[in-house]
């Protein structure tokens, strides 16, 4: 348990080091945002109206950013092998970097997700079910994402073949979150949506260990 709260805070402290940290991932998600009404046009009504799907598009493209790097370095610097080889298990590892991955980018994306969805034209009165959302959803999306950055371990362009892997697995939470947000406007039962992206969260954290160590493994043999 030690080790796992050692690794824990290495990566945590690892993260702001990994490519601009969590400020890149904000940063492309505020810009996103921001191009948005160049797009649709800056009718409120209009904006108003896709302010909860566009906010979850571009909270699952800026969950990308950091991930190429979520087991690359240790790849390349022979820490992986370390690890896999040290007392903690590598599923173990796997969590603590999944885990470290949401704490670190999660978190803040979900912070900022009210704020982007308000200058949208979101309503004031979906400020917490918004960041609840994204909160739960930004689980999944680092546990998920952490499968593909284990996965592309070797390749030459891993970050393009982490969109690759992982954008289809990101369409669920995108429309569960988007969904839920819809329905407690519309004044209709939001709670089966947002049920169905906590168990698409906590699903991605049970597993996503298990298959990002056995993807670990296989690029180490």
């Amino acid at each position: 348990m030690n080790g796992f709260w050692v690794m824990l805070r290495r990566e945590m402290a690892m993260a702001w080091g990994r490519g601009g940290g969590p400020l890149l991932a904000l940063t492309f998600f505020v810009a996103t945002a921001t191009l948005l009404p160049l797009a649709v046009g800056a009718s409120p009504a209009r904006l108003a109206a896709v302010a909860p799907g566009s906010a979850w598009l571009a909270l699952a493209l800026a969950s990308l950013l950091s991930l190429e790097r979520l087991f690359e370095r240790d790849y390349e610097d022979g820490t992986l092998d370390l690890l896999a080889l040290g007392p903690v298990p590598l599923e173990a590892v796997a969590f603590a970097k999944g885990l470290a991955q949401w704490l670190t980018n999660g978190a803040p994306l979900a912070l900022a997700a009210p704020v982007v969805a308000v200058a949208l034209g979101a309503e004031l009165r979906l400020v917490p079910l918004i960041f609840l959302s994204a909160l739960i959803g930004g689980l999944g999306l680092a546990f998920t994402g952490g499968i593909g950055a284990a996965l592309s371990l070797g390749s030459k362009r891993g970050g393009v073949l982490i969109a690759v892997l992982v954008l289809p697995l990101f369409a669920p939470p995108v429309i569960f979150g988007a969904g839920a947000i819809e329905a407690f406007a519309g004044g209709l039962d939001w709670h089966p949506a947002l049920g169905l992206l906590a168990a698409y969260g906590l699903a991605a954290a049970a597993l996503g260990p298990f298959a990002m160590a056995a993807a670990c493994r296989n690029a180490l043999s």
